[in-house]
């Protein structure tokens, strides 16, 4: 195989400009198949994106023999059944994040791909992105010295829309509310860079009573290294604060995580900001990691099935006190 043909499963509004042109810009891959439930919006998809074939049935895709591996993009209720689906099938396949509703689904896919024998991504992008990927060579470098501890804090007005709320805040498709969907990424990027997460405690409630799911999550992490942190998650405040520091003993770190302001970099010799805008479709980088991955055998991808199920189940712990008296 010289080239490997993607089949999208849910070519929905992330599939726009996130992650779909990334399947086609990409080194030895090709788009080559999209499903959405809606046809007339799967046939419409395939027509602006240029894509040979389209299909209103996730199985039908699936089965294609034209797809090499699969792309699940839908919401996370659906993750689970589809990568079983595609494992059975013999395709390898890329999950969107996060990668599942809970621990144990994430487990069951793990499973799954293993006893089918082919290999399982998700879609924790920012590990591939050049500007994590530097944030993660100064520690690795020791450009702080020996990292001491963390925090994380975001702060969000949630703005209630006209008609029906987004799946993004309904638990039995999204796994929770916003902090699952955004700060899934944040305690993602904490394990790629500091190692996985060793212990986790803190709460989640509900403070605006707009929707069922968390608005505000307190947390707080250990390493097995020693290093401590912190997160504190409002999506019902006002500002818009998206803020991680990371310090060391000779420095720190400051970074934002959905935007490309500057990377601030203090230490003993001065303040360095450094500029490291976007992509233009920001799963490229790590699409092609997983395309060489999968063209020569050879582990490259840095966003595995492993580290995405740890974050799910930090998650989980976070959740659980709100959903069990929920």
């Amino acid at each position: 195989m010289t080239t490997v043909r993607w089949g999208i499963v849910g070519c929905g509004d992330v599939t726009e400009v996130k992650s779909g042109p990334g399947f086609q810009k990409a080194r030895g891959s090709a788009l080559v198949a999209v499903m959405r439930r809606d046809a007339a919006k799967a046939e419409d998809y395939a027509r602006r994106h240029g894509v040979p074939r389209w299909y209103s049935d996730a199985e039908a895709l699936i089965r294609d023999p034209e797809v090499d591996a699969v792309y699940v993009a839908t919401p996370p209720s659906t993750h689970c059944d589809y990568t079983v689906m595609a494992a059975a099938a013999g395709k390898p396949v890329y999950v969107e994040k996060p990668m599942a509703l809970d621990h144990g689904q994430c487990r069951m896919m793990i499973a799954a791909c293993a006893k089918a024998g082919v290999p399982l991504f998700t879609a924790y992008y920012r590990r591939a992105m050049p500007r994590f990927a530097r944030i993660k060579a100064l520690l690795d470098a020791g450009a702080i010295g020996t990292v001491r501890v963390v925090s994380v804090n975001v702060f969000r007005a949630f703005a209630p829309p006209v008609g029906a709320l987004p799946w993004r805040v309904d638990p039995a498709i999204s796994g929770g509310g916003l902090f699952v969907d955004l700060a899934s990424h944040q305690i993602d990027l904490l394990d790629c860079f500091l190692g996985p997460i060793a212990d986790v405690s803190g709460k989640a409630a509900n403070q605006a009573g707009l929707y069922r799911a968390e608005d505000v999550v307190t947390a707080t992490f250990g390493w097995e290294s020693g290093v401590r942190g912190t997160g504190l998650w409002s999506f019902s405040a006002s500002g818009d604060v998206d803020r991680t520091e990371i310090v060391g003993t000779r420095g720190r770190i400051l970074y934002a995580t959905f935007s490309d302001a500057p990377v601030i970099l203090e230490t003993d010799a001065g303040i360095e900001s450094l500029e490291l805008p976007f992509p233009a479709h920001v799963q490229q980088p790590l699409i092609q990691t997983i395309v060489d991955e999968l063209l020569t055998g050879t582990p490259v991808c840095p966003s595995t099935a492993e580290s995405a199920a740890r974050t799910t189940r930090i998650i989980d712990t976070l959740l659980a006190t709100h959903y069990a008296v929920g």
